[in-house]
């Protein structure tokens, strides 16, 4: 996005007065003409999180009315740009990131504790920028393309509150210290709402969201002869329970004679309790397998479209899975039992005895998770 955004101002109309940065997670950077480049912490945010942040209001803080603030935004900012708020350290939003992660709460769950412990999330940047021009161009990676959601909406105003950010800690049994406490209970650290003047000269586009892909993925399988049945952009949930359902719809496309393809996009989550290692799409792909049992005809491919599917946050990790008829029948000949594998949250474990995983490094780009089974009768 970056360099797209570089090569216009400074080739097509040649303007010279450009600066800027750009924050990307460890692995993924590509080098810029102008732009300082920063690689940080994802999903878990590190030293260079904070870094990242401090110099992105430094800039939004030192343009002046009639500059132009730029923000090509995607997901990932949220770990990306870290400016604890009050007395909160770096370590206890690590500690607060990786519970939350491990609860199986919901991305916007997550991202609203997260934009109440922060000066730049929550519509802050925006506050930064003003009486500048702001305007945001958006990758969307959320269910339902919520501006507020997208990396934590650091430049649209926010319509969750600090009693929610606490609530949510609350549900999941997330303890903090006394300084987060705090911080949700100050109102000087509440985020800016719409009425907020910095919002009068902010614009917001939204550029490439979630449902652009599937949309692309079901003309690719039109045009190779298949019906296509998308499920929707936005599926949310525990990732066994959508397993569960994309298999009964699967099974019955096959019982019907379907030769389709059922695409779905979302955000699956996990509520870790064992000690494996894995991501929600290789757990709903492992959960899909089993669902199936070895029905005939059937393959799925499930991965997080950028890449990278929970793990280390390292550019090697894998970006999901694919199944076959053949999975589990293989699994036996290596005396793998499926269900152990999931029930200890061992999904990469499972599809890296069988070869099965699939590991794309980096996409540069971000439209949250895909999953597509192929039927054939």
């Amino acid at each position: 996005m970056a360099r797209v955004a570089e090569e216009h101002y400074l080739e097509l109309l040649e303007v010279t007065r450009i600066g800027g940065q750009v924050v990307t997670r460890r692995g993924y950077g590509l080098p810029c003409a102008r732009l300082d480049v920063i690689e940080a912490g994802h999903p878990i945010p590190d030293r260079m999180s904070i870094l990242a942040a401090e110099r992105a209001l430094e800039l939004a803080s030192g343009a002046k009315t009639g500059d132009l603030v730029l923000v090509l935004l995607s997901g990932g900012a949220s770990a990306l740009w870290t400016a604890p708020a009050g007395g909160i350290s770096l370590e206890e939003k690590q500690q607060i990131t990786r519970r939350l992660l491990k609860s199986g709460a919901a991305i916007g769950e997550i991202n609203c504790v997260r934009k109440h412990l922060s000066r730049i999330k929550g519509g802050r940047l925006a506050v930064a920028a003003a009486p500048a021009n702001l305007v945001t161009l958006a990758v969307s990676d959320v269910s339902g393309d919520d501006p507020s959601a997208i990396g934590s909406g650091p430049t649209v105003p926010d319509p969750t509150s600090q009693r929610d950010a606490m609530g949510y800690l609350d549900k999941h049994g997330i303890a903090v210290s006394g300084d987060v406490v705090a911080v949700l209970a100050d109102p000087r650290y509440e985020s800016p709402q719409a009425d907020h003047p910095a919002f009068a000269s902010a614009a917001y586009r939204l550029v490439a969201r979630p449902a652009d892909a599937l949309a692309a993925a079901a003309a690719a399988a039109r045009k190779d002869g298949y019906e296509t049945l998308v499920l929707g952009a936005d599926l949310e949930g525990d990732a066994r329970a959508l397993a569960e359902q994309h298999a009964a719809l699967a099974l019955d496309a096959r019982r019907r004679g379907k030769r389709a393809v059922l695409l779905s996009g979302g955000e699956a989550t996990v509520r870790v309790r064992g000690t494996g290692r894995g991501g929600p799409n290789q757990e709903l792909a492992l959960a899909l397998a089993c669902a199936l049992n070895g029905a005939e005809g059937i393959w799925a491919l499930v991965a997080d479209s950028d890449g990278t599917d929970g793990g280390t946050g390292d550019p090697a990790d894998p970006a999901g899975a694919t199944i076959e008829p053949q999975t589990l029948y293989r699994a036996r000949l290596e005396g793998l039992d499926p269900l152990n594998f999931l029930e200890n949250n061992d999904s990469t474990g499972f599809f890296a005895a069988l070869g099965d995983l699939l590991i794309t490094g980096p996409t540069f780009t971000n439209v949250n998770d895909f999953r597509a089974i192929l039927v054939e009768p």
